[in-house]
């Protein structure tokens, strides 16, 4: 049976004055997959998933997330779709004046009403840190974190509202090698789990490896391939090649 579509992104376009960053860009993930969107710096990947959550208005085009055309939601709905619909920052966008457990509690303030009501909400904060490993870091400050724990506790905050899609931004930039591959284990991990669809940006070769079932090649703000990481890398075409070479 064929998987439906969680997102469909169609004959996109995004300028930022002269600088044409996506050029009738189309994109198709499916549920329970893992997409990664590879690309060089500045080539317009975390522009597309920030399109795909409308933190940036394409200029053109038709996105469609778990069945709701995003142009067409007002503010209300759009909530309501981010509630399914996880984003994990490449900055992790901690606050720094809130301990762990207030900020896995901030979304929850939001969207209480999913959050089961026979679970309490101190519950589902101690899930989620046990989720990444973290249960013991409940009362600590961000600043007490090491840049891979504020990853998994960013992710965890991601996961409290259980989305059925998470939008991953270069989930392991600026983490060393052995941390990296435990972060991109751990979301290899959450989609076993909980079933969720994401699309993830990286050019990080072994996170790619790792954790996609399918890559995309943005080049030239448009799709230029689209193949399992293992295909990608024994192709003889030399635009693919540079990225693997």
């Amino acid at each position: 049976m064929e998987k439906a579509e969680v997102i469909t992104v169609s004959d996109l376009f995004k300028s930022f004055g002269e600088n044409h960053v996506l050029r009738d860009f189309n994109l198709k993930v499916y549920e329970g997959e893992n997409l990664v969107v590879l690309g060089k710096s500045g080539s317009g990947k975390s522009v597309l998933i920030k399109c795909i959550i409308n933190l940036i208005r394409p200029d053109s085009g038709k996105i469609v997330v778990l069945g709701k055309d995003m142009g067409l939601l007002d503010q209300d709905e759009l909530d309501r779709l981010r509630a399914d619909v996880g984003f994990l920052f490449q900055s992790n966008a901690l606050y720094d004046s809130m301990t762990v457990r207030q900020n896995l509690l901030f979304p929850l303030r939001r969207h209480w009403s999913r959050v089961d009501r026979d679970q309490r909400a101190e519950q589902a904060v101690r899930e989620a840190l046990e989720d990444v490993g973290l249960a013991h870091t409940l009362h600590m400050m961000p600043a007490e974190l090491s840049g891979g724990m504020k990853k998994r506790v960013a992710l965890a905050r991601t996961l409290i509202l259980r989305p059925k899609v998470i939008l991953y931004d270069e989930p392991t930039t600026g983490l060393d090698p052995i941390t990296s591959r435990e972060i991109s284990e751990l979301i290899v991990k959450v989609q076993q789990k909980y079933k969720t669809a994401a699309v993830i940006i990286s050019h990080d070769l072994n996170c790619i490896r790792l954790t996609s079932n399918r890559v995309v090649m943005l080049l030239d703000g448009r799709c230029y391939a689209d193949d399992t990481y293992d295909n990608l890398i024994q192709s003889k075409d030399p635009r693919i090649r540079s990225f693997f070479d």
